[in-house]
């Protein structure tokens, strides 16, 4: 299983994207306060269409709380400020990984205490960022590739034919 945190995200609309992401693979959306939002907004609801009743989400009233909930928990951090390239770490079942809010990324006082942790999407120089939620998803299926996209469905259909 994975576990996507946001930590204080901004945009309800990116959020609701994310958590249909999180409803798509299984995962887990836990949200760090404080949000930039109500997740009972219909603009979250919105992005994530008629999916956001199935999706797991839990809230934290700040990131020490999230740490003190979630004990020897194995977080990815992913941030432009990095050395490793998110694929190149091994997503064990149960890992988390974290994203930071829009305007900001994640703390540089959390960054700092656990670089080996710290993964990076590449990208050209001059890009400052890419997009909340298409980020949590470029990472989150590495995540579950890595995992073998267990529970996940893995065959297609076309309308009436299969392959």
């Amino acid at each position: 299983m994975i576990n996507i945190v946001l930590h204080e995200p901004e945009i309800p609309a990116n959020t609701g994207n994310i958590g249909r992401t999180c409803v798509a693979l299984g995962a887990v959306l836990h949200l760090i306060e404080p949000l930039g939002f109500s997740i009972s907004e219909k603009s979250v609801k919105r992005a994530g269409l008629d999916y956001w009743d199935k999706l797991d989400v839990r809230t934290y009233v700040d990131y020490e709380d999230f740490l003190a909930k979630n004990p020897n928990a194995i977080i990815y951090m992913a941030t432009t400020k990095a050395k490793h390239v998110y694929n190149e770490v091994p997503y064990e079942d149960g890992s988390y990984i974290m994203f930071g809010k829009e305007s900001a990324g994640i703390p540089e006082e959390i960054l700092v205490e656990n670089p080996d942790r710290c993964v990076r999407i590449p990208m050209y120089p001059e890009i400052r960022s890419l997009n909340l939620s298409n980020s949590v998803a470029i990472v989150a299926y590495e995540a579950a590739m890595k995992q073998g996209f267990t529970g996940l469905e893995k065959t297609g259909e076309l309308h009436r034919l299969k392959w």
